[in-house]
């Protein structure tokens, strides 16, 4: 916790809290320097801090006054349950519960000067009238404020506040809470248990551009002429792991859930036709999405990004706004579509500034000019670029799908007339050629990962590593389809996809679905990509021998009928939880590097860290904000795993180490980071 005696010249906030000793907001929580663990039950989880002037809730959940008081102020609900709930129902916890709180036995925190613990309720008596620490602050800071002289002072009182928590609940939307109760809430703008966007340190400069975390949650209809189509994307989380809900990672081109366009990477699905999965596992959430039928009602909580008084204005003339959707077909890949993009000075997202007479979407007729793109494809566009629209068009096969949101009777100045128009570097063209300034090629430098970030298997998860000898005909076949491979986007190792029964391996009967492939008559497969891999089992299958070395994966909830679901349309692939017993050694990893500006929030939530209970969990982001230095990046998915920050191991740390280490960083930060493709619905 802060040390006051050693924090920066000229904290702006004004003087010490003289109950707690430390700085912090006058609506916030005090702050305090526990000296042991704190049992869970005495924990709140909205600040996931120990509770102060604990309130009881009907529906039997204790948090902080303060907490739940901001909190009720935006909702109506338990952040535990999501139960309806008003602050007038709540009441005081009980007297025994107040009294085991007071007795918690924090230190001093002028720890230069004073080594002394004591318990809570004693602290505030403790600076007042027996801590040297306190005294010598008090006297400095009259010696400040009533200078002598003007010569040379003493340095003035140094204070740190990378506390590993921010106790203010901002007006943002609430997701459901996650498993893990080691999660801490430090972001500004986030009011969700379990998640932390850990990169955002308040000054009072922030302070009158105070921006809340906005999301919402809407009801959303699928239609399918087949009932048995895919919805076309992936998930992650579940309660079994320590996203705990269930996460959209990816949409996929062309999909349904694309061509319907409100659906976005970083959405919670919280219902899928009345049925509550909140608290259900993966395999479960997997099995509830893929069951066949023509009409899927979906409710999903979705992030908007941080709001300002923009943002505020904005809302308020969206009823005069209507979304439309708009499906262009090309006749081949490259036939151009014939819209300007533009992204304006003023205003986040990108807007059409004109359609070619004679091209794709001027005989199209739906769209028009300063029609605002929020998606296209299924690819979220709320806070993109044009170049980033450009690049989606021209790699779309045949139909590309856009929604856009109108506003009748505005127009856009033409070109000239604005600094943002098609002449600078934010205008772009859907024509088939390059952007003015072509987007960012994305750094591929992906590596095993390293001893020193080698973790155990998480719990639940055991491997089983196998030798299969064969003797075989020469022509005979293995009789196995593979998939992966380094060259895959997330460089996965192969994996055998199906065992045909024509082959000598059926026969055999050890190597099975979902194995992943180590070597082939002592050549390392693992390395390999796809079409390495496939010419290195032809070549050895044309012995007379063959001895396969492959690793099984064994989950405790392997048994779930899920597992066995078909993907229909695609070749089979494993679930992403699947992905979380592989053993480290067979990681890939990637350095991300993220720059922001000073007043800037990373945008991303992690979850995870070593618990006492769990022990220890991988650390995953959970959320990505729209329109913040992770989302515009583009490379950080839902459900990556962080291995290390700035090149110093995550495993083993807890959630209050690693926060700290994040909200340090204060323009530039490189995650390593290893993903695992979602599993597809």
């Amino acid at each position: 916790m802060a040390d006051p005696a050693a924090e920066e010249q000229g904290y702006q906030a004004g003087e010490l809290c003289c109950e707690c000793g430390q700085f912090h907001l006058l609506p916030d929580n005090h702050l305090y320097n526990f000296q042991d663990e704190v049992d869970d039950e005495l924990i709140c989880h909205i600040c996931l801090q120990p509770l102060l002037q604990p309130m009881d809730t009907p529906c039997g959940h204790t948090y902080c006054f303060k907490c739940l008081e901001n909190f009720m102020q935006e909702y109506n609900f338990c952040p535990m349950d999501r139960k309806k709930l008003s602050f007038q129902q709540c009441h005081k916890s009980s007297l025994l519960v107040r009294n085991l709180l007071d007795k918690l036995v924090v230190s001093c925190p002028f720890k230069a000067e004073c080594q002394q613990t004591m318990q809570r309720c004693e602290l505030e008596a403790h600076l007042q009238n027996r801590c040297p620490g306190f005294k010598k602050y008090k006297s400095e800071l009259q010696r400040k404020k009533n200078p002598v002289s003007k010569g040379k002072e003493d340095p003035p009182v140094k204070v740190e506040t990378n506390t590993p928590k921010d106790p203010d609940v901002p007006s943002a939307g609430s997701s459901l809470v996650a498993e893990s109760s080691a999660a801490a809430v430090v972001s500004l703008g986030t009011a969700e248990p379990g998640l932390v966007n850990p990169a955002f340190e308040e000054t009072e400069e922030d302070l009158p551009q105070r921006a809340s975390l906005v999301a919402e949650t809407s009801t959303i209809e699928i239609h399918r002429e087949d009932p048995e189509e895919e919805l076309g994307m992936r998930i992650v989380g579940g309660k079994d792991t320590p996203l705990g809900n269930i996460v959209v990672q990816e949409v996929l081109r062309d999909s349904l859930v694309a061509a319907d366009g409100r659906i976005a990477p970083g959405d919670h699905i919280l219902e899928v036709n009345g049925v509550n999965i909140s608290s259900v596992t993966h395999c479960q959430a997997v099995s509830f999405l893929r069951h066949p039928g023509p009409v899927l009602h979906l409710m999903v909580l979705q992030e908007k990004g941080f709001s300002n008084k923009t943002a505020q204005q904005d809302s308020t003339s969206a009823t005069n706004r209507e979304v439309i959707h708009v499906t262009l077909v090309k006749r081949d890949r490259s036939e151009p579509l014939g819209i300007k993009l533009i992204r304006k000075t003023d205003e986040a997202g990108i807007f059409i500034l004109d359609l070619l007479e004679g091209g794709l979407a001027a005989k199209n007729g739906k769209l028009s000019r300063n029609d605002r793109v929020l998606s296209i494809n299924g690819q979220d566009l709320r806070q993109g670029t044009p170049e980033t629209a450009a690049q989606i068009i021209q790699t779309s096969e045949s139909r590309v799908n856009f929604v856009v949101l109108r506003q009748p009777g505005v127009q856009l100045l033409d070109p000239g007339e604005d600094g943002s128009t098609s002449n600078n570097s934010s205008s772009s063209s859907s024509n088939g050629g390059s952007p003015v300034h072509h987007r960012r090629r994305l750094d591929q430098n992906h590596y095993r990962r390293k001893s020193t970030y080698q973790k155990d298997l998480p719990q639940g998860y055991v491997t089983h590593e196998k030798t299969v000898a064969i003797k075989k005909e020469p022509k005979e076949s293995l009789g196995i389809t593979i998939g992966g491979g380094r060259d895959n986007k997330n460089k996965l190792p192969i994996y055998v996809t199906s065992v045909q029964p024509i082959g000598c391996l059926f026969r055999d009967g050890k190597i099975k679905r979902g194995d992943i492939l180590l070597s082939i008559n002592g050549i390392d497969l693992t390395h390999l990509n796809y079409y390495e891999a496939v010419s290195a089992l032809k070549s050895n299958a044309a012995s007379h021998s063959v001895v396969l070395k492959a690793l099984e994966i064994l989950a405790s909830d392997s048994t779930d009928p899920s597992l066995d679901i078909k993907e229909r349309g695609f070749s089979w692939s494993p679930l992403w939880i699947t992905w979380l017993g592989l053993p480290s050694y067979l990681h890939c990893c990637q350095d991300i590097v993220l720059s922001k500006g000073n007043l800037e929030s990373w945008g991303f939530s992690i979850v995870g860290g070593f618990e006492e209970s769990k022990g220890n969990q991988p650390f995953f982001i959970k959320t990505i904000v729209p329109g913040t230095p992770a989302f515009r990046d583009r490379r950080l998915k839902c459900g990556d795993e962080i291995v290390a920050v700035n090149g110093v191991p995550a495993i083993g740390m807890s959630n209050s180490e690693l926060i700290p280490m994040l909200k340090e960083q204060r323009n530039k930060v490189t995650l390593t980071v290893v993903s695992w493709p979602g599993s597809l619905v």
